[in-house]
């Protein structure tokens, strides 16, 4: 059975903002309170997607979630109708507002953890969607995740999508941003690296903490995906973010390291114990895959600093794979105008002994100063020929859906937005005009409460 890698990059919404609201995410912080464009982070990121779909890997996209989240602003007693609720929101719990209003949800690599139906054992692709409960604005994604995802992938023949685990400390998830698979293609077996930066459950060892900045993902619930996705004992390998790069900003494993069929390229500070975590990722391949040879780049402090890692995010960048031992580094292009890192990256593609042999540099400032970078921006699903057969033919990109798409973002969205600006209840039918168009032209029906009977 052949099988592709499908990155499905999440659209940025049209209430795209700079709030700040991440605590742990340095970009995220130190960026708060500015003014955004919306319009030209979705632009940016359709660019990217159209990059990837011009050097012919299948490329899809997810919609955005309907904000401000006007659901969520009811539970907490705003009553009334919509223009209501954004006033007294808006004088009451302004900071309410502002993460209800949060589009974060473009960052699809926290929407859920996949498994392609090569390694689940009923063979079909396994989807548990993030209950992201470590950050309020990310918390409230899971039930839209969860529509979309079972919009999208709707043949119960080929496709299970999960609940999201209980929003519980012990369950706390945060995504695919913690899951790497290696193999040496993508249609092979997989081995699955789960990053964890705490465990709950008092019957285990006590890890090491970080002092300044909490972890974001609990062991038992990499371990209870496990057991849903049906994987096989042999195939994963559970290992625990290092706590001081925690306190750097290194709130996702994805922020350290970042993997692609035989190649892993991580930071030597990457985990609690590096030099264990990829003896033990060596030691599953190589039971899987005998001989074959897998490619672990260990990237030294004293060439690329933490402070350097985070400041670029080298490691959120994309590897994909151009052809058989053919791959490339899709960065951000912060990575090109930070001196250390530029060289570092051009040294290891000059090297040769490596499939990766090629960078390329990508403008993504608006989704970077809110702190994701290429790899936060998609959601990666191994995909048989089949399987893509039986997706809505609507949400891949192509020379005509990308043409359709970007004249539907610079229809609808503004190109500056503020934080007062969340409150005004024209941001909010405009932001659902949008949904509804982009729903029609993706095929997808109804997946926004606003579109259901009675709204």
């Amino acid at each position: 059975m052949i099988s592709q890698e499908v990155n499905f990059d999440g659209l940025v919404g049209p209430t795209h903002n700079f709030a700040g609201l991440s605590h742990g995410n340095v970009a995220s912080m130190s960026h708060g309170g500015r003014r955004s464009n919306p319009r030209e982070a979705a632009l940016q990121g359709l660019a990217k997607m159209k990059f990837l779909a011009d050097l012919g890997l299948p490329q899809a996209v997810l919609p955005p979630h309907e904000r401000p989240s006007l659901s969520t602003l009811r539970a907490f007693g705003f009553a009334g109708h919509d223009a209501a609720v954004l006033s007294a929101a808006a004088k009451s719990a302004p900071d309410l507002l502002v993460a209800c209003a949060s589009a974060s949800n473009m960052w699809v690599a926290n929407a859920a953890t996949v498994t392609p139906s090569r390694d689940s054992a009923d063979r079909r692709v396994h989807f548990t969607p993030a209950n992201l409960l470590s950050k309020f604005h990310r918390s409230i994604e899971a039930p839209q995740t969860t529509r979309t995802l079972r919009a999208i992938f709707r043949d119960g023949k080929h496709f299970v999508v999960h609940e999201a685990l209980p929003a519980v400390a012990a369950l706390g998830d945060e995504g695919a941003a913690n899951h790497t698979r290696f193999a040496p293609a993508h249609s092979a077996t997989g081995v699955h690296l789960f990053v964890h930066g705490h465990r709950v459950f008092v019957g285990n060892p006590p890890l090491i903490a970080p002092k300044k900045f909490a972890s974001r993902q609990a062991l038992e619930a990499f371990e209870a995906i496990v057991r849903r996705h049906r994987l096989r004992a042999p195939t994963v390998v559970h290992a625990q973010q290092n706590p001081a790069a925690i306190d750097a900003g290194v709130f996702h494993n994805d922020v350290i390291s970042v993997g692609n069929e035989n190649v892993f390229l991580y930071h030597e500070r990457a985990f609690s114990d590096t030099a264990a975590t990829i003896a033990a990722v060596k030691a599953s391949y190589a039971r899987l895959h005998g001989g074959a040879e897998f490619h672990a780049l260990a990237v030294p402090a004293a060439q690329v600093s933490l402070r350097d890692a985070v400041g670029s995010y080298l490691f959120n960048s994309q590897i994909v794979t151009l052809a058989p031992d053919r791959m490339a580094l899709i960065a951000p292009s912060d990575c090109a105008e930070n001196p250390r890192v530029r060289q570092f990256v051009h040294r290891l593609i000059e090297r040769g002994t490596t499939p990766l042999q090629a960078v390329h540099y990508f403008d993504l400032k608006q989704s970077m100063r809110n702190g994701g970078g290429p790899a936060c921006l998609r959601l990666r699903v191994v995909l048989s020929a089949e399987e893509i057969a039986a997706l809505p033919p609507t949400v891949m990109l192509n020379d005509a859906n990308y043409f359709r798409l970007t004249c539907w973002v610079k229809k609808h969205y503004r190109d500056r937005l503020t934080q007062r600006d969340l409150a005004d209840p024209a941001l909010l039918r405009e932001s659902r005009r949008a949904l509804d168009e982009l729903t029609q032209l993706l095929r997808l029906g109804s997946i926004y409460p606003f579109q259901l009977p009675g709204a």
